[in-house]
């Protein structure tokens, strides 16, 4: 089914065009999912922790490429949607050469500083070569990674959803394969793990590249004489703020919820946070998939002022959300124990404080899908304030006071409820927002 930006949008032709980047944000997660996979069950306990203590810090930097492309798009699918595509396709070029150059700075400097960057992440002597030799590895490939990430919403923006699709399943099977054969049959250990990813990392920035680089009359987005106006890449990142503070602050908060969880359960603590993090990947994947794959429908809207459709699709976009929030608690709920059991189902003590721990924050589900919704969509009508306020709120100032306090008065319980209730402040200040912008913008 052929669908383009201007198209009016019925439930089904909605989900077909947003679920190749649904699917997309899934493969992407897999990445780090699969790595935890292999390396817990056959490094061990002590390299999955890790893992998982220095993936925050490469969380934050490649979420230069996630804020870029999201703010970019916005602007992107906005002056398409006002008839300039040769300015679109200016703008597209500056993002990416852009993001290639911030990347590659920014790889080199974490490749020299990975020992202070561990040391301060309060590494144990048992997990610091380990953590420090996966950090390296995965900065190699740090630039073509942003890329990546910034080509899943601009392929939406080109009306090429399921290219970005295919680029991200190849990346991600590879991914899978290589895993298996450096470490399960190799046994190559954490450098295998971090090897497998980074190779498939620079497949996922590589390829796109290559196609926006090639002449193609199908798509709305080409590769051309970039337009340097720093204006907009001020505008891109300031649209894309609210992904990138919510990464910032995921990473931080991710390693408070570390730091907490030493103190209350050790090594234990933070491996069974590890487990629930790859399972949360995936279910927040769908809702951050949906809302990126919609948002290039609003801005276009916007730009061509079609309010009419701005309402349809953004009436159509909050019933489909909840309705994917209900699904998304019940399965994660019925299905906690068969899923932990994959990661960490070798130790019976292990076990039994993940899957207690998951029973609890899966219920955040219920919440977030809409939260998630709403930052996107104020981005996508290229109100980066608002679109940042609610993803400062939500995944730093609500979770870390939560994160802060709640342990203190239910121990080990009271770190898996700080997602909770920090999802439920921002429920409330998601709908004061949506509420208060109506009559703005129309929808």
């Amino acid at each position: 089914m052929s669908i383009s930006l201007s198209d009016h949008f019925t439930y089904k032709k909605l989900i077909a065009f947003v679920f190749p980047s649904i699917v997309m944000m899934i493969f992407t997660s897999i990445y780090s999912i699969v790595d935890g996979f292999f390396v817990s069950n056959y490094v061990g306990k002590t390299a999955l922790a890790a893992l998982n203590l220095i993936t925050p810090a490469l969380m934050i930097v490649s979420a230069i490429g996630f804020m870029m492309g999201t703010g970019g798009s916005a602007i992107i699918a906005k002056t398409l949607g006002e008839g300039r595509k040769k300015e679109a396709n200016g703008y597209f070029s500056c993002l990416m050469a852009f993001i290639i150059l911030f990347g590659a700075f920014v790889s080199c400097f974490g490749i020299l500083f990975m020992s202070q960057i561990a040391s301060f992440l309060k590494a144990t002597e048992e997990m610091m070569p380990l953590a420090v030799l996966y950090g390296r590895i995965m900065m190699v490939s740090l630039p073509f990674f942003m890329l990546q990430t910034s080509y899943q919403t601009l392929f939406v923006t080109a009306e090429k959803p399921k290219y970005g699709l295919y680029v991200t399943l190849g990346a991600g099977i590879c991914n899978m394969i290589l895993d298996f054969l450096l470490v399960g049959v190799l046994k190559w250990g954490l450098a295998g793990a971090a090897i497998a990813t980074a190779s498939c990392e620079i497949t996922g920035g590589l390829v796109p590249t290559l196609y926006f680089l090639r002449k193609n009359n199908s798509s709305l987005l080409c590769l051309s004489k970039p337009i340097w106006d720093f204006k907009i890449l001020l505008k891109s990142a300031f649209n894309g703020s609210s992904e990138f503070v919510s990464q910032i602050s995921s990473s931080l908060v991710a390693m408070i919820y570390n730091f907490q969880l030493l103190h209350f359960a050790q090594e234990n603590g933070v491996a069974a946070y590890g487990a629930i993090m790859y399972v949360n990947f995936i279910f927040c994947a769908i809702f951050i998939g949906y809302s990126t794959g919609s948002a290039p429908l609003i801005g276009y809207n916007l730009g061509a002022q079609n309010e009419k459709e701005l309402k349809n699709v953004f009436k159509k976009s909050i019933v489909s959300i909840l309705c994917l929030e209900i699904i998304v608690t019940v399965l994660s709920f019925l299905l906690s124990e068969w899923i932990m059991g994959i990661f960490v189902g070798y130790d019976r003590t292990l076990f039994e404080i993940t899957v207690a721990g998951f029973h609890i924050y899966c219920i955040h589900y219920l919440l977030c899908g809409i939260n998630i919704y709403a930052s996107s969509f104020f981005t996508a009508l290229n109100n980066g304030k608002i679109s940042a306020v609610i993803s400062f709120m939500r995944s730093f100032i609500f979770q870390m006071g939560s994160l802060i306090l709640l342990p203190f008065f239910f121990g080990l319980n009271g770190i898996w409820w700080a997602i909770v209730v920090a999802e439920s402040f921002t429920f409330l200040l998601t709908l004061f927002c949506l509420k208060k912008y109506k009559k703005v913008y129309h929808y």
